[in-house]
């Protein structure tokens, strides 16, 4: 196996038994001693594919045996088989007939980054935020159930999305309805890897046997006679398998834990979820496992090779530097306020790799709070360090803050506290696709009472608004978007805006462009062609309405721009003041249109939503066209009016 990413294949793999598995069917006619070169070559191939184009890496390494064993004992894809967040599942893509197409994994029109109802019969339940797996699998079994089916649903779950309050409304909702189900815990943290071994694997292929499980049900209806008998039992059984594994809370969840089972042992996988298959009630198999298994960098520093960009050929000319991430700025711009006011506290929901907390996290240990995927604690852990006087900043992607929208209202907003919510990955986010997109924070946002919400055009302006926001009595959040930007000059002080105040950057005739974001660079742009006005709003809510209104007296057409759902955003901001002052202006609102954009590259999505350079300045210029010729006939009502691309 290669060691390092220079080692990775640029040329496809010899995968002669591989290439005879198009369907989980056909992999089910295997005989077991062959699964072990199945294993080998699909890890392979799985390198070679994501080298050719980028993704998720180390966690579908991790499940390559725990992917051929499922497929191999489970009748898929009549027994449901439900992926949690999806990192794990392009071995499971491989297998289920979508070998051919992974070169085209996360590109326009190509395989999808997670699994995805409409790409495949096997992939049960689409996906791409955590901690979804246990609900969606128990549902299934319900249904089955209520079918008089013998289906089986399966749910793996990593120990990072077990995390999640919702992964334990779950588990303690399946045993009181008694479901026939399965959990898969794919535990890869490593902290209990002394467990893993040969008595550990020996318990768990005991513990899960028919003998094991018509004893233990024979012994509970003799007992069952005696009082207080079987309470005894169940206590010391409970008591003896709690010395040797780590199952204790799962049994008191009601759930009949098997494990840690090394979760590379292809045979123990086989027996043991052979055993569990046909089990009645709640079934918990704990394994563990070695992201990045196979792939000597990936073992060593996994989250560094959680996912890669595409490899380039070993004799590619180096890159040249790229600018500045918005997620550094805002890395930089909290350790220097955090240096400034020694209230400040950091808190993410597991993202502090993503949204650079890291140099934070190291100078301020004791100020940092890494909640793991919990977003709705840690709102509400904001909530309550801003109660008792701290400056809370929540780091959050867009798309994870659509999980804790009632905590932003009901335990931040309502109560007027003093929170900042620094939200990365606002707007399109490229080949991850529609589940990661931030495409509503601008409209669930704007309806709240006192939030004040900021849109920075580069990242000077970023780093002002996070202080904006900061010295901000009451909740306010900045929102900014996944890569680099303009690479503008950063002034290195800690100087606020004023709130509520765009600021005018080009002065034209006619049209007026307002730009909620990042966009005010293709705005410029087209302005100059059409000699247009462009003023960079900053501020969603509240509103430069003395802006606003300077801009109506004096142009023909107004247009909005932002990367954000037309339906509730800022354009329909600036509609809603124009309509309340009775102001009858013509006014094309630019944005996301009212369906899922695909997964594709930035530029490609953006074009696609009439948000480049090129698709502005063909809507103004239709629009133009539209009021030209109604001017030229008879005179009708101006309507507030939105396009959608």
């Amino acid at each position: 196996m290669p060691k390092t990413l220079h080692e990775i294949p640029r040329e496809r793999p010899a995968t002669p038994l591989l290439d005879r598995i198009d369907t989980p069917a056909a992999l089910r006619h295997l005989s077991e001693h062959e699964l072990e070169t199945l294993a080998d070559e699909l890890r392979h191939y799985l390198l070679y594919t994501v080298g050719q184009t980028g993704g998720h890496f180390g966690a579908g390494l991790g499940v390559i045996e725990l992917t051929v064993a499922l497929h191999y004992v489970f009748d898929t894809p009549d027994d449901r088989l439900v992926w949690d967040v999806g990192h794990q599942a392009y071995p499971h893509k491989i297998l289920t007939g979508r070998r051919d197409q992974m070169g085209t994994l996360r590109q326009k029109g190509g395989v999808a980054a997670f699994p995805r109802r409409s790409e495949s019969e096997y992939d049960t339940f689409g996906v791409g935020h955590s901690s979804t797996s246990i609900s969606a699998a128990l549902g299934m079994a319900i249904a089955a159930r209520m079918q008089g089916s013998k289906r089986k649903s399966v749910a793996v779950i990593g120990d990072g999305a077990l995390t999640a309050g919702m992964a334990f409304e779950a588990l303690n909702h399946a045993s009181d309805v008694e479901a026939d189900m399965l959990v898969v815990l794919n535990d890869n943290d490593m902290s209990i890897s002394h467990n893993v071994g040969g008595l550990s694997n020996y318990l768990a292929k005991l513990l899960s046997s028919r003998t094991y499980q018509n004893m233990r049900e024979g012994g509970k209806k003799v007992l069952a006679k005696l009082p207080g008998a079987w309470e005894i039992a169940r206590r010391t059984e409970e008591a003896a398998k709690g010395m040797l594994v780590p199952g204790t809370l799962f049994e008191e969840l009601g759930w009949n834990y098997i494990g840690p089972v090394d979760g590379h042992d292809l045979p123990t996988l086989i027996t043991t979820l052979r055993n569990l298959r046909d089990a009645k009630g709640p079934q918990f198999l704990h394994i563990v496992t070695k992201k990045g298994k196979g792939f000597s960098a990936a073992e060593a520093a996994p989250i560094e090779y959680h996912a890669i960009t595409k490899l380039e050929p070993l004799n590619a000319a180096p890159k040249k530097p790229s600018s500045p991430k918005y997620s550094n700025i805002f890395g930089d711009w909290l350790c220097d306020m955090a240096a400034a006011d020694p209230k400040l506290v950091g808190i993410t929901p597991a993202m502090k790799e993503g949204s650079d907390l890291i140099r934070f996290s190291e100078q301020y240990p004791d100020r940092y709070f890494d909640v793991a995927i919990a977003e709705q604690h840690a709102v509400t852990l904001a909530a309550g360090l801003a109660c008792d006087g701290a400056k809370p900043v929540v780091a959050i992607y867009s798309t994870f803050l659509q999980r804790a929208y009632d905590q932003l209202i009901h335990d931040v907003a309502v109560q007027n506290l003093d929170v900042l919510f620094a939200i990365d990955r606002a707007g399109l986010v490229g080949e991850d696709g529609p589940t990661h997109a931030g495409s509503f924070d601008l409209s669930f946002l704007r309806c709240i009472p006192g939030m004040v919400i900021m849109a920075p055009s580069d990242e000077n302006e970023m780093r002002r608004m996070l202080t904006t926001g900061y010295q901000f009595k009451g909740p306010a959040a900045v929102r900014y978007p996944r890569g680099s930007g303009p690479n503008a000059a950063i002034e290195p002080g800690l100087e606020p805006l004023e709130i509520g105040k765009g600021v005018l950057r080009r002065q034209g005739h006619r049209v007026a462009f307002l730009v909620f974001g990042v966009q005010l660079k293709e705005a410029l742009q087209v302005a100059e062609g059409l000699d247009a006005s462009v003023a960079d709003m900053r501020f969603v809510k509240p509103l430069d309405e003395a802006l606003i209104r300077a801009l109506a007296d004096s142009h023909d057409l107004l247009v909005t721009i932002e990367e954000n759902s037309i339906m509730g955003g800022a354009g329909s901001a600036v509609n809603e003041f124009l309509a309340r002052e009775n102001l009858l202006k013509p006014i094309l609102n630019l944005g996301l249109p009212d369906y899922y954009v695909e997964h594709a590259k930035p530029s490609e999505m953006l074009a696609e939503c009439g948000l480049d350079a090129l698709g502005i300045e063909k809507a103004v210029t239709q629009r133009l066209a539209q009021l030209e010729a109604n001017t030229a006939s008879e005179p009708v009502p101006l309507v507030l009016a939105s396009r959608n691309p």
